[in-house]
């Protein structure tokens, strides 16, 4: 499953956020520092109208949505890197999940006590992502200190770590995340993924607004908008407040209150999407009486590796997927409609599977 973590400096809304995400109470969200000490886990699922517009025309009572797994880690501070304030515990946590949600403070309130004594987004920013290098930094120093003995052997292997890890002590001093995609080829890429760096994980930082500054933001947005502009990243604007709110009502109720506020989605759902884009995932569905389910695959995944996301034994004896686009899918409203009118393919093992492609996967037992 996807494991996205929520980072921040203490009381920017994290634990707050998390709890409207998954719908839930069980994370402490109160105005001090360390309030989130072990990480809080929830599953949330993936927002994907598609799947109830299918539910009548398979004619299934059962929906079944792809899945993100959230972590809310406790908030860090300057100098977690070393120990400060269960600074290594917070860190192994995030060197566990595949994207990082930066949880950035842009509003302005005398009550909530912000840990460096004022609101500045940029530092914030700084702070969290240099401590995550100096960590990361370490790992690395210490990786090196014992592939350079191989590497001057003339091992290949660790001439090519070695050459890695070079560079990427020389890209951590910085303090910054790294674009691995940028900075590295392929085979440099893969020595990288080995070391679960910290600063190499895809990221999106989340502005969380007053409700005043939803729509349209602030200055201290556009801070960060900036910011992610120079650096690779995305940027969701979020009201943590709002969207506590919205996870009390009804869907038509959250729906009406969001139209109100001048908004067509709620940040959560934006930001679920966000994490998809960010990460280059799709997904596919597999429709019928049974069910209707949504399967996530990376972006350019091949009819077989599509078919072992359901079940390995899919992969091993793919012969055909049978494969209707969910536009087709709709426009016609049955399998037999699509078959009848030729938009229903036979697609063989190099076919890339396209997102909302309903598939039949035929397989050799």
């Amino acid at each position: 499953m996807l494991r996205t973590g929520i980072v921040g400096l203490p009381n920017v809304g994290k634990s707050t956020l998390f709890n409207a995400l998954t719908s839930a109470k069980n994370a402490q969200s109160a105005n001090y520092p360390f309030c989130t000490i072990e990480p809080n886990v929830g599953v949330v699922n993936v927002p994907d109208e598609r799947l109830y517009v299918l539910q009548p025309l398979v004619n299934t009572n059962n929906v079944i949505p792809t899945t993100i797994e959230f972590v809310d880690i406790a908030g860090l501070v300057k100098g977690a890197s070393k120990g400060e304030g269960l600074g290594n515990q917070f860190i192994h946590n995030i060197r566990e999940v595949d994207a990082i949600i930066q949880v950035v403070r842009c509003f302005d309130d005398a009550n909530t006590i912000h840990v460096a004594g004022k609101v500045n987004p940029l530092d914030d920013i700084e702070t969290i992502n240099t401590e995550l290098a100096l960590a990361d930094l370490s790992t690395v120093e210490k990786r090196q200190a014992k592939v350079s003995k191989l590497a001057k052997s003339g091992n290949k292997d660790a001439i090519l770590e070695n050459n890695v890890l070079e560079k990427l002590n020389e890209l951590l001093s910085k303090g910054t995340f790294i674009n691995v995609k940028n900075e590295f080829n392929e085979d440099e890429q893969e020595v990288v993924k080995t070391l679960h760096l910290m600063s190499t994980k895809p990221i999106i930082y989340c502005a969380n607004v007053s409700e005043y500054d939803l729509k349209d933001g602030n200055d201290y947005t556009k801070q960060v908008e900036e910011y992610a502009k120079t650096h690779c990243a995305e940027v969701v604007r979020v009201s943590a407040k709002i969207e506590s709110e919205l996870a009390e009502l009804g869907k038509d109720e959250a729906q009406e209150y969001l139209e109100e506020l001048g908004i067509e989605d709620s940040g959560i759902d934006r930001m679920i999407k966000a994490v998809y884009n960010l990460l280059n995932l799709r997904t596919f569905i597999t429709a019928g009486e049974m069910e209707v389910r949504a399967w996530t695959i990376p972006a350019g995944a091949k009819a077989p590796q599509a078919a072992g996301v359901i079940h390995t034994d899919f992969e091993k004896g793919f012969i055909k997927a049978e494969v209707t686009a969910y536009k087709d899918f709709v426009e016609c409203g049955s399998y037999t409609a699509c078959r009848d009118k030729g938009v229903t393919r036979m697609e063989g093992k190099d076919y890339v599977v396209q997102d909302g492609d309903i598939v039949h996967f035929r397989f050799a037992n």
